[in-house]
């Protein structure tokens, strides 16, 4: 079980939790406890990534469409495309148990890329963005990466891209 972030308060010679009740949930008295800052990232970062995917998603060129039906498809695709994604593979007996297991897998979640190889199948799902599910720094590694492969794929230009064309 992950212990949730507990809010703490440093009083001058004791770190004192915020709630007492959720302290003596996930902690034993007398136990030595590593402390670790937990930093939030900010709405207004996390705002701009979804706000700009929904902008790109919407200049998306109709051919691409069937591929990214929404704006979620849209970033979790590219999440995955970027590394930040679950793998999964199956080795089955037979290609077409393979095709049957990948067919179960597209149904089960509709954002995972399912790629099948003779008889082995992998599923590639998204990770979470979530607040609780991503550290700030990872997120802002994470949506780095994700806004640049979509404006790859739309051909716009970002200034890392401009500089290594000139």
């Amino acid at each position: 079980m992950t212990i949730p972030p507990i809010p703490m308060r440093w009083e001058g010679d004791v770190m004192r939790p915020r709630s007492a009740r959720l302290a003596d949930k996930h902690f034993v008295v007398g136990m030595t406890y590593r402390l670790v800052e937990h930093q939030e990232r900010s709405p207004a970062t996390h705002n701009h990534y979804f706000a700009a995917i929904n902008e790109a998603w919407q200049s998306l060129p109709d051919h691409l469409m069937a591929e990214y039906p929404s704006p979620e498809h849209l970033r979790k695709k590219m999440l995955i495309r970027a590394g930040y994604c679950d793998e999964t593979t199956t080795v089955l007996g037979t290609k077409a148990d393979a095709l049957r297991v990948a067919a179960m897998a597209r149904g089960l979640d509709e954002y995972a890329i399912v790629v099948v190889r003779e008889n082995v199948v992998t599923v590639y799902r998204a990770q979470t963005q979530s607040y609780k599910g991503m550290d700030r720094k990872t997120f802002a590694e994470s949506k780095e990466k994700v806004l640049d492969a979509i404006y790859a794929l739309l051909g716009v230009p970002t200034p890392e891209r401009a500089k290594k064309a000139a």
